[in-house]
């Protein structure tokens, strides 16, 4: 099957499709809507043969749609007909749950995604569940979000702000009980070092996880993660090991996705 990729994020927009080599960018931002999204990724993907779409939605996705307005683009979201207006089938997931789908290679898996705001999600020997954990409140009556996300790296600081993400790694693994953790999210590239417990993701592993939305879980977990386009830096996968019960696949665990 060829699957189109729509990760949306809160300044851009990646495509890719199977069988392409590179993504393709549109930018997005908070005045960004989904008629916005369907008119521009039409543009941007012609002449690329697909059958089906997977959607990385950066907010909490209910039943294969979205069930909150995004925090960082624009209104009209919320009971948007995906499907129907691109007229191709669509699977829709939160975006941290894609990425970590694409970077899972067994067992319990905690993904952390560092970017315009924090994205959670956690898989458990091979059942994917999107979390809202970035909404937590953390401390000094702050969340989990304002503390690591992209305003707080720029108040904050580097340095101070690679702490914090230090902090939240060793509280999240000891509060999930994980046997490893993925960091991804543009804002990965500003950390000088991980515990031993957690290793770098890679962008990559969203196009990969919303092509594996497609697939059946026993088949990703053979896989492992690899890369969907030439990339640097890709994490070594761990060996898989197979689900301990039968599964549904990630898209209908997220599609009832972060």
């Amino acid at each position: 099957m060829k699957v189109l990729v729509i990760d949306i994020g809160g300044h851009n927009v990646k495509l890719l499709a199977t069988g392409q080599k590179r993504p393709r960018k549109l930018p997005s931002g908070r005045a960004f809507t989904p008629q916005d999204l369907v008119a521009r990724v039409s543009e941007a993907v012609d002449g690329w043969p697909f059958e089906a779409i997977s959607i990385g939605y950066p907010g909490p996705v209910l039943g294969g749609r979205p069930a909150a307005e995004p925090r960082n683009l624009g209104s009209g979201w919320l009971g948007f007909d995906f499907a129907q207006a691109f007229g191709t089938p669509v699977k829709l997931v939160n975006d941290a749950a894609m990425q970590a789908w694409g970077s899972y290679a067994g067992g319990r898996m905690l993904f952390l995604g560092l970017g315009t705001g924090l994205g959670t999600a956690l898989i458990l020997d091979g059942l994917l569940h999107p979390l809202e954990a970035s909404h937590l409140p953390y401390k000094k009556g702050l969340t989990y979000e304002e503390v690591l996300g992209e305003a707080a790296l720029l108040s904050l600081g580097k340095k101070r702000w690679r702490e914090e993400v230090r902090c939240v790694i060793k509280l999240f693994r000891d509060a999930f009980q994980v046997d490893y953790l993925i960091i991804g999210g543009g804002n990965r590239k500003l950390l000088k070092s991980l515990p031993p417990y957690a290793r770098m993701g890679d962008n990559s592993f969203a196009f990969l996880g919303g092509f594996r939305l497609w697939e059946e879980t026993e088949q990703v977990l053979a896989e492992g993660p690899q890369p969907a386009v030439d990339s640097v830096n890709i994490p070594a996968a761990s060996p898989p090991r197979k689900p301990a019960r039968n599964s549904p696949s990630p898209g209908d665990a997220s599609s009832p996705s972060e």
